[in-house]
């Protein structure tokens, strides 16, 4: 049976103060009994969770990510698991719903429109993203530029802040995505190349030594 044949459908769903993007992977402790019962039962049925936003108050952001577990790192002997997630499609919450130990809900799948990204913007971005790990001496792949879900790798190889990945996450014009990953991607190469600059003046002692002659 095809999970995805009803657009709405009731799934586990998993509150953190993280945000998960599509392709992105991230370990992750399992530690509450509730939500080793979501995740028990994932793995045993192959089934995917609800990964969503939560903030301070308890609230959860209506745009998500289903997740499926990759990989079982460990299981602890009070049950407790470590485990490594994967993203994949994108939800939006309809309805929270009750009756299982964990959190339940609504959820319809999240349709980006007909806006692809420009080739400009595409090749911006890539350039951007190399410079980045060149300058953070960072070992990290490159996405196929052809991938269908670039935009979305891209952003899951760095380490935005939860609210720029959340807003990129609920942008439906792949378009307007691309050009705000660039933003981000901008900024993060800016930081990144003032923070070197510090490290490299720190080692310094941040002073100038002068010539000695003999």
């Amino acid at each position: 049976m095809n999970p995805y044949s009803d657009p709405m459908t009731e799934l586990g769903l998993f509150p953190l103060p993280l945000v998960l993007m599509p392709t992105e992977r991230i370990p992750l402790h399992i530690f509450e009994p509730r939500y080793r019962e979501l995740v028990g039962e994932c793995i045993e049925s192959g089934r995917e969770f609800g990964f969503v936003l939560a903030t301070g108050d308890g609230a959860v952001h209506e745009i998500g990510t289903r997740a499926t577990v990759a990989q079982v790192l460990e299981t602890l002997d009070e049950g407790e698991l470590n485990i490594v997630v994967e993203g994949r499609e994108r939800f939006r919450l309809l309805e929270l719903t009750t009756g299982r130990s964990f959190t339940t809900g609504i959820v319809e799948p999240v349709n980006d429109a007909d806006e692809p990204a420009q080739e400009a913007d595409v090749d911006r971005a890539l350039e951007l993203f190399g410079t980045l790990v060149e300058v953070a001496e960072t070992p990290i792949d490159m996405p196929e530029q052809s991938s269908a879900q670039l935009d979305f790798e891209l952003a899951a190889r760095v380490d935005f802040d939860v609210e720029a990945k959340q807003e990129l996450l609920a942008m439906t014009s792949p378009q307007r995505r691309m050009r705000r990953l660039i933003d981000l991607l901008e900024l993060a190469l800016e930081a990144t190349q003032i923070e070197r600059a510090l490290r490299e003046r720190a080692g310094q002692n941040g002073k100038v030594t002068p010539f000695e002659p003999e």
